[in-house]
């Protein structure tokens, strides 16, 4: 995905925004992209370099993504777009250096330059100072998209000088067509695009055996809280303590089993359309039988709680023991 058209879809608003200062000629002398990894700022930050360099733009603001210089771009080499990325743990101050001098230089080709600062978050404080500096005394003819996935890193001056563009996290619809064109397969992408919004996040996890024995587990587990306490903590200790063992692990285990309450609850206000489980439904289907919307809606809260408790540090251990009791205290299931 790398046309104009095709982002459109995915970051309307981002897009659109774009297309208006390209149009009326009222491009900010620097941007801050600012947003989830995997929502395509670094994709659009280049898109926005092909509309300026394009020599053959489709109308006055779609880069051909064709000509000489379009091309260029794709393979990094267009001598007036310089691209900053970290040196190791951080950008320095001497990298920042070299951009300004660089830049200090007439264009190769043209009056124009833009550069890219990716993950400029991580500059340390002499870059930041150093690039604070530059964004004082901007040309005309210069361009500067900062990117980053902790705004709040950022220094107040030097968001003060950018123009903020927030790009919105990738819709699940979206996110499933991308896995399934990728390969994923469909009947696996729903539950996928519920955990990330991220493409590459989403494809790992496709191909993750980890992954796939998670859900297994997970499923085993709500089916054995069905049969009593004693089942359940058979299985915790059994599954679900030998395969997670991280808390960020548990964390996902823990979203594995709130889908599953999710879709039952789904299937139980009439709403089958909206399961993700789709390799299970029959056996959901059978599941959401024998209980009710009220049940589910508890069940859920309990787990939302006990995720806010492995936050607060809990030991993972007591706290699944815990849940699980609690998920079946009073008349939790039939």
């Amino acid at each position: 995905m790398n046309t104009w058209e095709e982002y459109e879809k995915v970051q309307p608003t981002v897009l659109k925004m774009l297309k208006n200062s390209i149009m009326k000629d009222r491009l900010a002398h620097a941007y801050l992209f600012e947003g989830m990894r995997g929502t395509g700022k670094k994709e659009v930050s280049l898109l926005l370099a092909k509309s300026l360099f394009c020599t053959q733009p489709l109308g006055s603001y779609i880069p051909c993504n064709s000509c000489h210089n379009c091309k260029r771009i794709d393979n990094g080499n267009h001598p007036d777009l310089h691209m900053i990325e970290p040196d190791g743990l951080s950008i320095k101050k001497q990298q920042i250096q070299d951009l300004q001098e660089e830049f200090s230089k007439k264009g190769v080709e043209s009056k124009r330059k833009v550069y890219i600062i990716v993950h400029a978050d991580r500059m340390t404080a002499n870059a930041a100072n150093s690039l604070l500096k530059f964004l004082e005394e901007p040309s005309s003819e210069t361009t500067a998209i900062l990117l980053t996935e902790q705004v709040q890193q950022i220094l107040p001056t030097i968001l003060s000088r950018c123009q903020i563009v927030t790009f919105k996290p990738l819709s699940s619809d979206i996110l499933i067509q991308k896995l399934v064109e990728n390969g994923v397969n469909e009947k696996k992408a729903p539950v996928i695009a519920q955990l990330t919004n991220n493409l590459d996040e989403g494809l790992n996890l496709s191909h993750d055996e980890w992954f796939a024995q998670a859900q297994k587990i997970v499923l085993k587990l709500y089916e054995a809280m069905r049969k009593g306490s004693l089942e359940a903590l058979v299985s915790l200790q059994g599954d679900w303590f030998f395969h997670f063992k991280e808390k960020n692990q548990v964390d996902q285990g823990l979203d594995l089993l709130l889908l599953i309450l999710k879709d039952l609850l789904y299937i139980q206000l009439g709403k089958g359309h909206r399961v993700v489980h789709l390799e299970e439904s029959q056996r959901l289907e059978q599941l959401a039988l024998q209980t009710s919307v009220i049940r589910l809606a508890n069940q859920m809260s309990a787990v939302l709680d006990a995720k806010r408790k492995l936050h607060a540090n809990m030991n993972p251990q007591l706290l699944m023991e815990q849940l699980v009791l609690e998920l079946q205290e009073g008349s939790s299931f039939v």
